[in-house]
Parts: C-alpha cells; sequence; structure tokens
C-alpha cells in the first residue's frame, strides 16, 4: 500500500485557521487522513496476514474501489480503537474485522475471491455496503468465475449487483444523493455499521423509507442553500463528507456530533429543515478539518487537566474540547453572519442574534485559548488566525433588539451551567477555568 509525507502549506494552513480553506485544503486533509487509516490497517495486519493480503490484491484489481472501503469513517473508527486496544493491552476490539474491510473491497472490485470470517449480532458488515443477515457464527464472502457476491453459512445471502439497495436477507447503506446548479452531492447513510459513530446516541433502527424521504428532501434544499449562500462550506463539505449516521430523533432536542477517529462522517437526529442541516453542515465540517489538521500539525501541549467553561456546552471542557468548539463557531457564527441577510421578520432578528451570540463566544473562547499557555508555535499563528477572522466581524451592524436577545440567551447558558457544575473563577469574559 502506497503511503506519502503529508505537508500543509502555509497558504491553506492560514486559510484553515481563519475558519475556512476550501475544496484544496479540505482535500489535503482528507487524504491525510487516508494515510492514516492505511497505517492503522498495516498496523494490524500480522494478526489477520490472509484478509490483508485479500485487501492488497483488491487494491491491485481496481485501487479506486479499495480506497472506497478504506476511506470509509467506521472503518478508521474500527481500525483506531482496534490499535489502540493491542498497544495498550486493554483488549475489546478484534483485528478479525480486517476480514470485513477486505471482503468489502473484494466486493466492490468485481474480482474473484473467496475469504472466512465470523458475524457479529446475527448478520455481517461490510464496511461502506451493507449488512447480510445470517445466524452463522461463521460464514464465507466468495465471488466465482464474476458472478455474484455471496455470504455463505448454512443459508446464501446474494448481495446484489447494486449493493446499496436493499435485497432478501441484505441490508443496505443506502445513498441520499442531492443536485443544485450543477453540483452533486452523494452521501452514504450508515445506520448499520457498529464503529459508525463511537459512543453516539445511536437511533436504534435503520431509517424507514418514509424517514429516508424527509432526509433526501432536507439534503435537497440544505445543499441548495449552501451553494447559493455559503460556497466555501459547499465545497468542504462535498470533499470531508462522506456519511451520514442517524441518531435518536427526539422532538424539540435536535443533536449533531463528528469524532476524530471517524472523519468524514456526521452524525445528526432527524433534520427539522433545511436551515439546520445547512448550519450541522457548517458546523460539523469545522470539526472535522481541525481534527483532521491535529493529526497532522500539532496545535496544543498538553493542558494539565485543566477544565473551561464553554458556552456552548453544558460541562466543564478540558483545553482541546474548548479548541474545537471554539473553532466550530467560528463556522456557526459565519454561517449566521451570511445567513441572516436572507432571512425576514423574526428568522432575520433569530438569525442576526445567533450571529452575535456564537461570535462573541467564539471570540471569548479564543482569547482563553490565546492565553492558556499550552499551544505550540504553530497553534499559536492558528488562534491567532481564528481571532483576526472573528475580530474584522465585530463592524458588522447588528440591531439592538438582537443584541439583547444575544445577551439574555448567554446568560441564561451561563447561569445554568454554574448551577450545574458550581461557582468558578472568572479568567476572561469568554471563559472561566475550572480548577482541577
Amino acid at each position: 500500500m502506497n503511503l506519502k509525507h503529508h505537508v500543509i502549506p502555509d497558504e491553506h494552513f492560514l486559510a484553515l485557521g481563519a475558519g475556512e480553506g476550501g475544496a484544496r485544503a479540505a482535500r489535503l486533509l482528507s487524504d491525510a487522513q487516508y494515510s492514516k487509516h492505511l497505517l492503522l490497517v498495516a498496523g494490524l495486519a500480522d494478526g489477520a496476514a490472509r484478509a490483508y493480503r485479500l485487501l492488497g490484491e483488491a487494491q491491485r484489481h481496481r485501487p479506486e474501489a479499495a480506497q472506497a472501503v478504506l476511506r470509509h469513517p467506521a472503518v478508521g473508527a474500527w481500525a483506531w480503537r482496534t490499535y489502540h486496544a493491542r498497544v495498550t493491552g486493554s483488549g475489546g476490539h478484534s483485528a478479525a474485522r480486517l476480514a470485513a474491510v477486505a471482503a468489502a473491497a473484494a466486493v466492490r472490485s468485481g474480482m474473484d475471491f473467496e475469504v472466512e470470517l465470523p458475524t457479529e449480532a446475527g448478520g455481517l458488515v461490510l464496511p461502506s455496503l451493507g449488512r447480510a443477515v445470517l445466524d452463522d457464527p461463521l460464514v464465507t464472502v466468495r465471488r466465482v468465475r464474476g458472478g455474484p457476491a455471496q455470504v455463505v453459512g448454512a443459508g446464501t445471502v446474494r448481495i446484489p449487483d447494486d449493493p446499496h439497495r436493499d435485497a432478501p436477507g441484505w441490508q443496505a447503506m443506502r445513498y441520499l444523493e442531492a443536485e443544485a446548479q450543477g453540483r452533486t452531492l452523494r452521501l452514504c447513510v450508515d445506520d448499520l455499521d457498529p464503529y459508525r459513530m463511537p459512543g453516539a446516541r445511536l437511533a436504534a433502527d435503520r431509517l424507514s423509507a418514509d424517514e429516508l424521504i424527509v432526509w433526501q428532501e432536507a439534503l435537497r434544499r440544505a445543499w441548495d442553500l449552501l451553494l447559493t449562500h455559503h460556497r466555501t462550506v459547499a465545497e468542504e463539505v462535498s470533499v470531508a463528507t462522506r456519511v451520514l449516521t442517524p441518531l435518536t430523533h427526539i422532538p424539540g432536542d435536535q443533536i449533531s456530533g463528528s469524532s476524530r477517529e471517524a472523519f468524514g462522517c456526521v452524525a445528526l437526529s432527524t433534520p427539522p429543515d433545511a436551515t439546520t442541516l445547512a448550519l450541522t453542515f457548517a458546523h460539523e465540517v469545522q470539526h472535522g478539518k481541525l481534527a483532521a489538521l491535529l493529526d497532522v500539525i500539532p496545535l496544543l501541549r498538553p493542558s494539565a487537566g485543566r477544565r473551561y467553561y464553554a458556552p456552548w456546552r453544558n460541562d466543564p471542557r478540558p483545553l482541546g474540547g474548548l479548541f474545537q468548539g471554539a473553532y466550530a463557531y467560528v463556522g456557526v457564527s459565519g454561517f449566521w453572519r451570511r445567513q441572516r441577510r436572507h432571512e425576514q421578520g423574526a428568522g432575520a432578528l433569530a438569525a442576526s442574534a445567533e450571529f452575535y451570540r456564537w461570535r462573541e463566544a467564539a471570540e471569548g473562547a479564543t482569547r482563553v485559548i490565546a492565553e492558556s499557555g499550552f499551544l505550540t508555535p504553530p497553534g499559536e499563528r492558528f488562534v491567532a488566525r481564528m481571532a483576526a477572522t472573528l475580530d474584522a466581524w465585530r463592524d458588522e451592524e447588528v440591531s439592538a433588539e438582537a443584541v439583547e436577545k444575544a445577551h439574555q440567551d448567554a446568560a441564561a447558558h451561563r447561569q445554568t451551567w454554574e448551577e450545574r457544575n458550581g461557582t468558578v473563577t472568572p479568567s476572561t469574559p469568554g471563559g472561566v477555568t475550572v480548577p482541577g
């Protein structure tokens, strides 16, 4: 497998620090994550040598097929957790799943092959493709003489020619597709893989056909919105986002998340409208960019277990978490800065209040990070770019009514936080350090 040394050119590093970066920077980060996945998988090969050989054969047969599997976010999450468990001796994750990764690559490649592998929880997940429903503890995945790929145990499940469509015994990872202004966004819905978003409030069931239609319509409208008013975000999403993972939907509680382990995946509950989904992309792509950049360039030194107030969280955060949140809210405030110009009436007031509140919150948190003493030299340059972006937005005109609403919402959050976590000693207007 071919690996390369990754460098982020200064122009892209500074653009990322300003909260943007665009498609080129997102591609550099995405390629670095691909190499990370390759390294992790190679680190597990000694425990699954036959599977690793099959993966190499699939890569030689059709490189783009193997790459599609290896870039799948759940593969990265599994590889990281399994490698970490091996290094630390903590256990709980098996290198045997490399056979499923190899089988998925072989299925995608169209090559003839045969590999035996264990199932889990009554089925076999082939990452990026779907799940064969079989009770057998051990099954064989194979293709003979160019025929259909099959999963064979006591019974046989035929993987359809288009594996992203359901078939008897086969639960597909389906795709959502949106086209607008001559640009297409195609995202996999992974509601099957056990590693799709570690630690998240995952939806218990797959999306139904009716739910999938709701998600499809929200994506169609959100993609058009991003291309029309948030072009840089759209470019970054088109490169850096590959998968959507449904979270448990609780009415009135819209949540989303991402993971450093699962680059390219956005987890979210059912989007209520296009603007909310577009905002989710603007928020989560920031997390993805920063997480990927941190794998290439260290920006923080260890911060001795200190915890900080974050105006967007209900719990004290470590410095790394505060950094992630501040960078995400550079994106959030930037989204509302642009979007508020296209809203009317109460929507315009709410959007302006959101812009003002999150710009102030991100600026305060960025100041805390800058003054923490734990930034590396590249980290200092990066955070300075964040601060410069936020400072430039101070000149934006915001109505007194929107400012008042922003202050009320921020004060209510701070009061609730202190009631939950106790009184803290202020450090700067934007953040407070929690002792211990």
